[in-house]
C-alpha cells in the first residue's frame, strides 16, 4: 500500500506568475535576491520559490520514506479567481508523485463546482476553517459538504487568515488564530456538522489545533464530547511532535492520525511514535481517509480546470 503525506504546499510556476502580477495582497514579490509574500492580515515573509521545483519537491517525498504527497492550497491566500485558477494550473503540472486537493471560494461555489473538481482528479476539497466557525456557516456550505458526501470524498480543513496584530511576532498568528480557527470549526462541526453529514470524512490539520483534547471540558459543559470518537474525522500531525501527537492518539485513536508535513512551510517531523504507529500515520489512515479516492491520487494527472470554480 501506498504510504502518504496529506498535507503540502508548493509554489508553482503558474502560482508563483500570478501572485507576482498582483498588486496587493495576496501578492509576492522580489526583494533583491530573495522572494517575499505579503497575505492579508498577516506580516509579511519570506518564502523560497526558487527551491521549490516541483521535480526536487518529488524526491523529497521520497527521502522522506513515503510515496505520494498531496498539495493543498493556503486559504490564507484568499479566494480571488487568478489565485485559485493558478493553483490548480499548478496541480495539472506536477509530477505523478504528487494528488493534491482542490479549491473553491466556499462563499459562492455550488455543488457543480465540487463535482468539477473531482471530476478533474483532486483527491478531495480544501475549506479554510472559517467556513466552519458556527452552526450558521456549515448550514451556508452545506450543499458542497453534501456533495462531497454523496461522491465519496473527503473535505479538508485548514486554517484561514490571521488578523495582523500591530507589532506582534511573526510566530503569532500561527499560534493564535490558527489554533483558535480550527478549535472553533471543530467544535462546531460536533455540534451540527456531523449530524447534518453523517458520512463525510473530514480531515483536520495540525491536529484541529488541539481540540480533541478539551473533551473533558467538552462533557462537562454539556457537549458532544463523543465527538473523539468519531471514524471519520482525521487529524494530520502538521507542525506538531511527539508530544501533542501521542497526546491526540489516545484521545482519538492512533488510526485517526495522519501524517501531514505542511513542507515547506516547516520541516517534517518523521516517524515520531516509532516504524508501527509510522505505518499507521502514513498508511492505514491515509487510506481510510481517502477511501476509493486513493485511486484517483494514482490515476491520470490532474486536468485543467474551468475558471468557474473561483466565481
Amino acid at each position: 500500500m501506498l504510504r502518504f503525506d496529506v498535507h503540502q504546499h508548493l509554489w508553482s510556476a503558474p502560482l508563483v506568475a500570478a501572485l507576482e502580477r498582483r498588486a496587493e495582497a495576496p501578492r509576492i514579490r522580489r526583494e533583491g535576491l530573495r522572494w517575499r509574500l505579503d497575505l492579508p492580515g498577516e506580516p509579511s515573509c519570506g518564502i523560497d520559490v526558487d527551491g521549490d521545483d516541483p521535480d526536487r519537491r518529488a524526491g523529497l517525498v521520497c527521502v522522506d520514506g513515503l510515496d505520494r504527497a498531496l498539495i493543498a492550497p493556503s486559504p490564507a491566500l484568499g479566494a480571488a479567481r487568478d489565485v485559485l485558477d493558478a493553483y490548480h494550473a499548478g496541480c495539472a503540472e506536477l509530477p505523478e508523485t504528487f494528488g493534491a486537493w482542490g479549491a473553491l471560494d466556499h462563499r459562492t461555489a455550488v455543488p457543480g463546482d465540487v463535482d468539477a473538481l473531482l471530476g478533474a482528479g483532486f483527491a478531495g476539497v480544501c475549506l479554510p476553517s472559517n467556513a466552519l466557525a458556527s452552526p450558521a456557516a456549515l448550514d451556508r456550505v452545506g450543499p458542497l459538504l453534501e456533495c462531497l458526501e454523496r461522491r465519496g470524498a473527503p473535505l479538508f480543513v485548514h486554517p484561514g487568515g490571521g488578523s495582523n496584530e500591530p507589532g506582534a511576532p511573526a510566530w503569532f498568528t500561527a499560534l493564535t488564530d490558527y489554533v483558535t480557527g480550527m478549535h472553533t470549526a471543530w467544535h462546531a462541526f460536533a455540534a451540527a456538522g456531523r449530524p447534518a453529514h453523517p458520512r463525510l470524512r473530514v480531515l483536520w490539520a495540525m491536529l484541529a489545533g488541539g481540540a480533541p483534547l478539551h473533551a473533558e471540558r467538552l462533557a462537562a459543559r454539556g457537549g458532544p464530547a463523543s465527538a473523539v470518537l468519531d471514524h471519520d474525522s482525521f487529524y494530520d500531525s502538521s507542525s506538531y511532535g511527539f508530544e501533542l501527537i501521542e497526546a491526540t492518539a489516545r484521545v482519538v485513536g492512533l488510526n485517526q492520525v495522519v501524517h501531514g508535513s505542511d513542507r515547506p512551510v516547516l520541516a517534517p517531523v518523521t516517524a515520531p511514535l516509532g516504524p508501527e504507529a509510522w505505518h499507521a500515520m502514513t498508511v492505514r489512515a491515509p487510506a481510510a481517509l481517502l477511501g476509493t479516492r486513493a485511486a484517483v491520487t494514482m490515476a491520470a494527472p490532474i486536468a485543467a480546470t474551468s475558471s468557474s470554480l473561483a466565481t
